[in-house]
């Protein structure tokens, strides 16, 4: 009887610790944009399917910078194309950081994303005289990424179980008579 309660206990604990994981990859699903960004080079692509053609016009999207607030600060283009497939390019972009937009001709948002663009590295000469001048600069390396709390709560758990599970182990281990 105690054998088969430890099992279900076991088995429970372990159907949702396997089970948090996939909770976790469903989430950020449902949170998807409408668009399909790409860059190649200076060139930044944009694709989607969730506009319908008004007045022989698909709609627009925008390119804007981090300082630029709202849709028609940003680099605007038309978008062009089928009822199956519309798309947007902008050529000779510099490298930084963006959000494209796209506002459908019937006045509904398409979607939003962020792409990096990343130009050409500029080539440096470092002599071998050169100090850097605030000394050693120790980051914040991986830690600096924002983690959902889902994810914290998650991870929380799995330490939580894992910890619980040890301890009962090692309890009934130093008792050889008990099952």
């Amino acid at each position: 009887m105690r054998n088969s309660s430890l099992f279900l206990r076991t088995g429970l604990t372990v159907a949702a610790a396997s089970a948090l994981p996939l909770f976790a990859a469903a989430v950020p699903a449902a949170a998807q944009s409408g668009i399909s960004v790409s860059t190649t080079g200076s060139t930044v692509s944009v694709t989607t399917k969730s506009c319908t053609n008004v007045n022989g016009s698909w709609g627009t999207a925008s390119l804007l910078t981090s300082s630029q607030a709202n849709f028609s600060q940003g680099r605007q283009v038309s978008l062009s194309g089928t009822s199956a497939l519309q798309s947007a390019a902008w050529s000779n972009v510099r490298a930084g950081t963006y959000t494209v937009i796209v506002i459908c001709s019937n006045g509904t948002t398409a979607g939003t994303q962020s792409v990096v663009v990343s130009g050409p590295s500029p080539t440096r000469t470092i002599s071998a005289t050169a100090t850097p001048s605030r000394g050693v600069m120790g980051g914040m390396g991986g830690g600096s990424r924002d983690y959902g709390t889902l994810t914290l709560v998650g991870g929380g758990v799995l330490v939580g179980t894992g910890a619980v599970v040890t301890a009962l182990y090692l309890r009934r281990k130093s008792k050889p008579y008990r099952l």
